[in-house]
């Protein structure tokens, strides 16, 4: 039997409805705060996430899926924000009034060790808004994200918020954290060691315990900004108090390539295992000119969806069904199949959900099925319903029986 590939999944009819319904709200709040949807090829030139994402990058050096195309080096997106650049970009929206705000549904490939609330390929919520770098810009996107996930009626998020400066005031504090891991050198994970000397602000990331308790002691980027920096920092966290969003200033998160700046983001979702975030995001001022366009601002997030139900199954918020039928029509004999058909069809280009016999059961296991599939009516149709022309509408809930004109029937 051939199986699906490790790290994907099958997303079934009794499921769909849960991912419809997150969908839609994201796609209402989205429009609400102005952000028209943007939909993108699914894979790209390698060279737009090496410069989009970053050569340092786990995902660019261990993740990506490519291959070759002729001569060129092709990658299955892995994220959204590059592909979001390069179209802003290629079809000259930068030269259009400001702010350009988009949002995608999107799928995502990365090759990594399948786990709970990490696959493959995996299901993604995005917004990049570009041309508007004040601290309002930012909060206006946090909020968006926030909207989103109170929407779905979650309450056990917490919005972890920090900056990470800007080219002025981040080299001072590049070499205040070497200094400090470099005291630990001994302490620290292979990995660490190699980022030490390329990457120090990736350090505040590892996830291994030796290593997270070296980076809790070490320099806060927010006791490094420049006046600038500060005052933007500053004046987003009133922003967000006005806003009665509640945060928390966590320095451990950082975002390690040049072309971000100042905010970042997390919302993290307590209980949910290892992968607890549920949207990242944050600022990068640096990102279209990195990909051959205008200097141009940038901010926006990513929220993973599969982590967003994982969330929403802890607070009990997922079971979202699928719609039942109003009607179930069974019959008695063939003679009744064209007529039971025909009001079927009819009811449905009405706007109607209805269902009828389709495999030739018999009337007690139609029935049984009706009632199996949760619909609110049923009318039974034989030899004598088709010669009157009438025929008694059940209630399912109450077992009321009303009688019926076939030829003028309809549902309220």
């Amino acid at each position: 039997m051939i199986q699906k590939i490790k790290g994907t999944m099958d997303i079934l009819p009794d499921k769909t409805p849960l991912f419809r319904h997150i969908e839609g709200i994201m796609r209402e709040e989205a429009e609400k705060y102005g952000f028209g949807e943007i939909r993108l090829p699914t894979f790209e030139l390698t060279e737009l996430f090496v410069r989009g994402v970053g050569d340092t990058t786990d995902v660019v050096q261990k993740e990506m899926y490519t291959f070759l195309d002729g001569e060129d080096s092709i990658t299955l997106r892995p994220e959204g924000t590059a592909g979001v650049a390069r179209a802003l970009i290629e079809n000259g929206k930068y030269g259009d009034t400001m702010p350009q705000k988009y949002y995608y549904i999107m799928s995502c490939f990365r090759h990594e060790k399948p786990q709970a609330g990490r696959t493959r390929e995996f299901f993604q919520f995005g917004t990049e808004m570009f041309g508007a770098d004040t601290p309002a810009a930012d909060a206006t996107v946090i909020a968006l994200a926030y909207a989103v996930l109170k929407r779905l009626g979650l309450s056990n998020i917490r919005l972890h918020l920090n900056s990470i400066g800007c080219k002025e005031c981040r080299p001072a504090f590049r070499g205040a954290l070497t200094e400090h891991f470099s005291s630990h050198t001994d302490e620290l994970c292979d990995t660490c060691r190699e980022r030490l000397g390329k990457n120090p602000l990736r350090l505040l990331d590892c996830k291994s315990p030796i290593c997270s308790a070296i980076a809790k002691e070490a320099p806060r980027t927010v006791d490094h900004l420049c006046e600038a920096c500060a005052t933007h920092f500053d004046q987003l966290c009133k922003i967000l108090d006005a806003m009665e969003i509640p945060y928390v200033v966590d320095p451990a998160i950082v975002r390690g390539l040049d072309y971000y700046t100042r905010t970042v983001f997390e919302f993290v979702a307590e209980g949910i295992a290892a992968q607890s975030t549920v949207c990242g995001g944050g600022r990068y001022d640096g990102l279209v000119e990195s990909l051959g366009g205008p200097a141009l601002s940038g901010i926006g997030f990513g929220m993973g969806i599969t982590r967003v139900i994982m969330a929403m199954e802890k607070e009990g918020l997922a079971n979202i069904t699928a719609p039942t039928p109003r009607l179930y029509i069974a019959t008695l004999g063939e003679k009744a199949v064209p007529t039971a058909v025909s009001l079927a069809e009819r009811l449905r280009r009405n706007g109607f959900f209805v269902e009828c016999d389709l495999v030739g059961r018999s009337l007690k296991a139609q029935m049984k099925y009706a009632n199996k599939l949760g619909a609110d009516y049923t009318l039974i149709l034989g030899d004598s319903e088709i010669k009157s022309g009438k025929a008694f509408l059940r209630d399912m809930k109450n077992s009321e029986q009303t009688e019926i004109e076939l030829a003028t029937f309809t549902l309220n």
